[in-house]
């Protein structure tokens, strides 16, 4: 059985989440203020919106795991949602 980006090592799951938040952070525009931890938080949590999404519209099959296109764009998703949460405060 295969992990979240198709592994199960923590340390591969850390380091692709890491990348995929750096790409998604540089992709879209503004401040978004996050240190490496959220940055790693945010990419991690775009591969399990993806992964998500894409059973809902069965583009994956369920235990198959999301893409890097797909995890960036669920970040994506994410920090846009965030933003919008936090100029309201």
């Amino acid at each position: 059985m295969q992990g979240l980006f198709g592994s199960s090592s923590w340390l591969y799951i850390i380091f692709i989440g890491f990348i995929v938040g750096l790409v998604a952070r540089f992709l879209k525009p503004g401040n978004d203020g996050m240190g490496i931890i959220l940055t790693i938080l945010l990419g991690i949590g775009g591969a399990l919106l993806a992964g998500w999404a894409g059973q809902a519209m069965g583009w994956y099959a369920p235990g198959q795991p999301a893409g890097f296109i797909g995890a960036l764009i669920g970040a994506i998703v994410i920090l846009v949602i965030f933003s919008l949460f936090r100029r309201r405060r």
